[in-house]
């Protein structure tokens, strides 16, 4: 392959990282006004789990895993996808697509902390300072009282903590985990056995199932979006710019997708971008900014979204 065309699939990749893991916002939040949010994230990663398997099987990559690399996966997949996902989704029925991608941008904030209060990692003078301005900028964010005073607000701003924790915790373990060694292999088993463990969610939880061919056709099209680009192109382009380029370029997804999500909510779901967002925004991004320099953080964005 020429040089001509890596750079070509270097500019693809990250289009999809940065527009379509963007994007998941908006389409998580328009499907979720129709659909259930455990259902409709169970669908979601069942499905590309399942045609994941598929394509292995049709490139004849080996599906074999051993016993202890399926029980770590299914963790990671209930860690990053069943609670880190499915809670973000049932978040959006409370909250703006872009002020919960704002909010979950603090990511590596959650991630630096717990990685000191688990393994005693020692913070470096740069993400303290990112940690500091990482905590002013949430308070800003959350501390717009036109934004709090409507009702639900707080249960959607406490579940997107929750899955910041998970992902948080998730992102620890998988460094440490015995996992399979492909990772197109390694994902499928995560998002087929973490859309299993939603599927159970929802029945605990009473939700009503439907079957696809009765979801308004926008619902479907926003699906076939979430199954197809947001959860196969995307990680796909994510695993291969981590081989192709530094992890510090590819941790810029972090800086680009709520600006990318604030956007596409304000001009297709008119929502509010309001001039405390927009500081909170600002001092936020530069906090994870100080705390990715020189941190491999990219490694643990992956099911984010």
């Amino acid at each position: 392959m020429g040089k001509s065309s890596n750079s070509t699939l270097v500019v693809l990749a990250f289009f999809a990282i940065y527009v379509i893991w963007g994007s998941t916002y908006l389409l998580n939040k328009i499907a979720v006004t129709e659909l259930p949010p455990f259902m409709l994230a169970s669908f979601r990663f069942i499905t590309a789990g399942t045609l994941i398997f598929i394509w292995a099987k049709l490139m004849k990559i080996p599906l074999n895993i051993t016993k202890k690399q399926l029980w770590n996966t299914t963790l990671a997949g209930f860690l990053f996808l069943s609670l880190g996902n499915g809670l973000a989704v049932w978040a959006l029925r409370y909250l703006d697509s872009g002020f919960a991608a704002l909010e979950i941008s603090a990511q590596p904030l959650v991630i630096l902390l717990m990685m000191w209060a688990l393994q005693g990692k020692r913070i470096q003078s740069m993400s303290i300072i990112g940690v500091i301005l990482g905590f002013v900028g949430i308070y800003l964010l959350v501390g717009q009282q036109q934004i709090i005073a409507q009702e639900g607000t707080w249960i959607g701003i406490i579940m997107i903590f929750a899955c910041m924790l998970s992902w948080a915790y998730a992102s620890i373990f998988v460094s440490r985990a015995d996992l399979p060694t492909n990772y197109f292999v390694n994902t499928g088993y995560q998002m087929f056995t973490g859309g299993l463990a939603l599927a159970l969610m929802s029945v605990g939880f009473n939700e009503s199932w439907s079957s696809p061919l009765v979801w308004s056709g926008k619902v479907q099209f926003v699906m076939v979006l979430l199954v197809l680009f947001g959860s196969i192109i995307a990680f796909t382009s994510f695993n291969y710019l981590l081989k192709a380029v530094s992890p510090e370029k590819v941790a810029t997804s972090t800086y680009v997708n709520p600006i990318v999500a604030l956007l596409l909510g304000w001009y297709f779901l008119d929502e509010e971008i309001t001039f405390q967002s927009v500081i909170a925004a600002v001092i936020l991004l530069t906090g994870v900014y100080f705390i990715n320099t020189k941190k491999k953080l990219a490694l643990f964005e992956r099911f984010k979204r």
